[in-house]
């Protein structure tokens, strides 16, 4: 495996009286794609420039393969980064930005022109080696900009926000280059975005930050069906959040440590969930449960079973995008809960639901999660 292990130590960093960073601790795998995700403001480009050099830590130490690099300066070490906004020099040609960091390290020019034709082919810009960067798409220059940071063979790879300047299907385009990048390459990538659907696509893990602090960190499965506070449920995809108490708590099986909850939540009624965190009655909780996990249907589902929830609405807007439908429905209670509904087959013209049609709403205790206790 190539790429450097990548270790954050109790990194903590101020500007003036604010504290960007918080006491942050993580460790990054050796050739991981690992992605800080969080709004803008929360520390992770600050965190990204202390483990490339541009800025240093008040407190803390950051280690490439258990050696402290914090006193080392940027092109001491084996780390490149790619910026937003490109950085290219538009006097050069493709083929010279790219052949930039191996001048500067005066490598012969044959030796020079093999590989900076190797890194062209790998970004697919092998015939455009010619141009200028203003003659070249978004997508063009930051592939420019890529295999640049790559000639130099770093062990860790930063990347801060590179795709933000791209719209939305070029992005998406970029997105899966840059993952095929990474799997030739086999290096350390370390990618910083506020885009969620960013981070869940292409990262082996994800560290959620808010506010200068670490919330969680895991896979983007673990993220997204398990998350660990009510930010990470909120900014990670869409979700139904409540506050309740707990009014029960049943251990499942003696083998596992899975208990059933049931939950009092004022704005909706009693639900049931399973957690294996045990939660005792008395206990205030927040409850969350994705709209997609959500059955939506005119008519009452046919089930005796215990641990469906299950409750009537009026849909209160229904919008359409194509491959599914998201609908808003108030429950008696005046609650707004989001359910979306998937078109998958051809012969699905549309929704049957419509505006103002009564409904049901269900979802098994498995598919609600516990993210807070606040006993």
């Amino acid at each position: 495996m190539k790429g450097s292990n990548v270790v954050i130590e109790e990194v903590s960093k101020n500007f003036g009286d604010v504290r960007i960073l918080n006491n942050i601790g993580l460790e990054i795998r050796k050739g991981e794609f690992f992605s800080l995700l969080g709004p803008s403001g929360c520390g992770k480009t600050t965190l990204l420039r202390i483990i490339a050099g541009f800025e240093s830590p008040d407190f803390g130490k950051v280690r490439f393969d258990g050696s402290d690099i914090v006193s080392l300066p940027p092109n001491k070490r084996q780390v490149n980064t790619v910026f937003q906004n490109y950085a290219l020099f538009p006097h050069l040609s493709v083929f010279e930005n790219v052949a930039f960091p191996l001048r500067l390290k005066k490598v012969p020019k044959k030796e020079a022109t093999e590989k900076i034709n190797e890194y062209l082919k790998l970004v697919q810009l092998e015939e455009h080696g010619h141009k200028k960067p203003n003659q070249l798409s978004g997508g063009q220059k930051q592939r420019v900009a890529i295999a640049r940071a790559l000639i130099n063979e770093p062990s860790v790879l930063l990347l801060d926000e590179p795709l933000s300047a791209l719209d939305a299907k070029l992005r998406q385009r970029m997105l899966i280059e840059l993952d095929e990048i990474h799997d030739k390459i086999g290096i350390t990538f370390i990618y910083v975005t506020h885009d969620q659907e960013e981070a869940l696509s292409v990262s082996d893990r994800i560290a959620v930050m808010n506010k200068g602090d670490l919330l969680q960190v895991g896979t983007p499965h673990e993220i997204y069906e398990s998350p660990a506070t009510d930010f990470v449920a909120r900014f990670i995809g869409e979700t139904n959040l409540f506050d309740g108490i707990v009014i029960s708590s049943i251990k499942l099986d003696r083998e596992i440590l899975e208990y059933m909850a049931e939950l009092e939540i004022p704005e909706l009624g009693r639900i049931k969930v399973t957690t294996v965190d045990e939660v005792k009655e008395g206990d205030k909780v927040s409850f969350t449960i994705r709209p997609e996990k959500i059955v939506i249907s005119k008519e009452k589902p046919l089930t005796k079973r215990e641990d469906i929830n299950l409750f009537q609405g009026i849909v209160d807007e229904p919008i359409y995008s194509g491959f599914q439908t998201k609908f808003y429905v108030k429950t008696k209670e005046k609650t707004l809960i989001k359910a979306i509904k998937h078109h998958a087959k051809y012969y699905d013209e549309g929704p049957d639901i419509i505006w103002k049609d009564d409904v049901f709403l269900s979802w098994s205790a498995n598919d609600g999660y516990i993210v807070g206790v606040k006993s």
